[in-house]
């Protein structure tokens, strides 16, 4: 746990702070900027979890405060001696060191804006990639979808795969990081289920943009450094758009 890097929100608020560490967190808590009702989120599980639930966190972050006893004056000799230079640390201090606004943690504030900014790229472009793969999904079956017959829509299945890639893409168009793990599922059943129909037709140009877009959609909704991002962002969107032409120009 000592190494763990925590994200956290507010259940009222979308977007999520950190990566903190557990010191940092029992900071934040001390200066009450954070609650046990205060949400972080569980790798393992891929969920939002609230800080009280979690007995062994909340024992780390909301320690018992033992009771004080007054005790007699004696005079030890102490080595411990304040200097004169020394300044107290304040809640100001400590809030600009867990946020690398100081000399000390100016490299981990460097670090903490590149995963944030690689997070919001990553959100664009899996909204970016849904709504190619929906058009990927649609173009095939278009003379069904402009007759719009109920029955003939249900049986086509990459219809119906378009329409869920349309519903994803614009809730997370609107910031519901929560809807990660289903785009991950999601990805997975595109590169198994349209990766599998093109091999079947003997078109394996497609099958294998099927399966780079797909990978690039899973990784974009995880990774955050530029490197890794760069790279999904490749294959997604290189992907899925190289599939786009091969389906609108041959």
């Amino acid at each position: 746990m000592a190494t763990k890097e925590f994200y956290i929100r507010n259940a009222s608020e979308t977007d999520a702070r950190g990566p903190f560490t557990i010191e940092q967190l029992i900071s934040l808590a001390e200066a009450g900027q954070v609650v046990p009702e205060t949400l972080y989120y569980e790798a393992t599980s891929e969920q939002w979890l609230s800080i009280g639930d979690d007995i062994e966190l909340r024992q780390q972050v909301f320690p018992e405060k033992k009771k004080l006893s007054i005790k007699r004056d004696s005079k030890i000799p102490t080595l411990n001696k304040a200097k004169e230079v020394d300044q107290p640390v304040d809640v100001v201090d400590m809030l600009a060191a867990a946020e690398g606004r100081t000399s000390d943690t100016r490299s981990r504030r460097s670090t903490m804006l590149a995963a944030d900014r690689c997070a919001k790229v990553g959100l664009y472009a899996s909204v970016l990639i849904l709504l190619m793969g929906m058009a990927v999904e649609v173009l095939p079956s278009i003379d069904l979808l402009i007759a719009f017959e109920w029955k003939n829509l249900i049986t086509a299945p990459a219809l119906v795969l378009g329409a869920i890639d349309l519903c994803l893409a614009v809730i997370l168009s609107l910031g519901v990081v929560s809807l990660y793990p289903l785009i991950r599922f999601r990805a997975m059943v595109g590169l198994g289920f349209l990766g599998f129909i093109y091999w079947l037709g003997g078109q394996e140009v497609h099958a294998m943009a099927a399966v780079a877009a797909s990978l690039g959609l899973y990784g974009c909704t995880f990774l955050l450094s530029y490197i890794t991002m760069g790279t999904a962002l490749i294959l997604g969107l290189g992907g899925m758009g190289y599939l786009a032409y091969l389906l609108i120009f041959n």
